[in-house]
């Protein structure tokens, strides 16, 4: 694939405006980022760049006191995300002490909870995320191996993490999971060691299935590949043959459930048209997609079963809490670090839901 690399530089400069423009470029299909000392680099596949796009987002930024200026460029045709691949990323520890209790309730002070920026301490690990050259972790109870291709899904952002905390805290054992939106797969094999039998992932582009089905292969848990994709992906995927590959290796020994199986697939929601309905969906996306997506979500979902969203800011939560109350859920918990949030829900019988 073809990238293009916008240089994005803010004045003034804040962490929390990098966050609101990768959010933002997200949107737009921006793929990827990597901080710099006054904004950040961005990329995206050179067939879905649009100036006009941009210029929007920058004319109407969430800061208006912040001036945005960017310069394009093609990336190297080498792969730009070699770094990664080569030198790894410094392990995500996240403690045990950062597990919180579940709490009902809605639009409730007691069914938020507010998690600070974890340093990682003590001898035993709730969670570990590390890569393959990055061995000196400390135990944990889930010790997860990724090899990134992105950046984002490494365990680094604040809400991968606010779902891996929620994930160790749910009873998954012989769950069916979806992980909507996979990225690098870390949610989905989060699910498997938390007991789940089944999984199946699925995101828009290919990198990500391939990396999906790398770190499931690094994690012991064996892999059923689906080349199928969503109508929408039918002109930006032409040269794929949508054939179905099958990689079943034997289980290291591990603290795996017996013979876990995971399907990736490509495509949008779209794929989940005739998918078993999943006890648990996990979607971390941004805002806008969610909302899209909310009413396959709601098909897909069991009565009785938990969805899980995140990828946007707790300023977002109200409308999205509306809107999959509307699809027939009731929110458990919602939680945040930062600026980021993640909602926790139960469907039940009501709404749009189909069960």
């Amino acid at each position: 694939m073809k990238y293009y690399e916008v240089k994005c530089t803010l004045q003034p400069f804040s962490e929390t405006a990098v966050d609101l423009l990768s959010a933002a470029l997200a949107e737009i299909g921006f793929e990827s980022f990597s901080p710099t000392e006054d904004g950040l680099l961005a990329y995206i596949q050179r067939n879905e760049w649009s100036e006009a796009a941009m210029q929007e987002v920058v004319g109407n930024f969430f800061l208006p006191d912040v001036e945005i200026r960017y310069e394009l460029a093609e990336a190297p045709d080498e792969d730009w995300n070699q770094v990664w691949e080569e030198e790894g990323f410094q392990p995500i520890i996240i403690p045990e002490a950062s597990l919180v209790s579940s709490q009902r309730g809605v639009n409730s002070e007691e069914a938020t909870h507010v998690i600070s920026p974890l340093e990682g301490q003590g001898e035993t690990a709730l969670i570990v995320v590390h890569d393959v050259k990055h061995t000196d972790v400390p135990p944990a109870h889930y010790d997860i191996v990724i090899t990134p291709r992105m950046a984002f899904g490494t365990g680094s952002h604040e809400t991968t993490r606010l779902i891996l905390r929620t994930l160790a805290q749910l009873d998954l054992k012989d769950k069916h999971v979806i992980d909507a939106g996979t990225g690098t797969g870390i949610l989905a094999i989060m699910a498997i060691k938390r007991g789940a039998a089944s999984v199946f992932a699925y995101d828009i582009d290919e990198w990500s299935m391939e990396n999906t089905k790398d770190n499931l292969l690094l994690n012991h848990v064996p892999t059923m590949g689906q080349g199928a994709r969503s109508k929408g992906q039918e002109n930006r995927n032409q040269s794929r043959d949508g054939s179905r590959d099958s990689i079943l290796l034997p289980l290291a020994p591990c603290s795996l459930p017996p013979s876990p199986r995971v399907e990736v697939a490509i495509g949008d929601s779209s794929v989940l048209e005739g998918q078993a309905k999943a006890n648990l969906l996990i979607a971390n996306i941004n805002r806008n997609i969610l909302l899209q997506d909310l009413p396959r979500f709601a098909k897909a979902v069991r009565e009785k079963g938990r969805m899980i969203l995140s990828g946007f800011y707790l300023s977002d939560v109200p409308v999205l809490a509306e809107a999959a109350v509307q699809q027939g859920f009731s929110l458990l918990k919602t939680e945040s670090e930062g600026e980021w949030a993640m909602l926790l829900f139960e469907a039940d019988a009501l709404g749009g839901r189909d069960v």
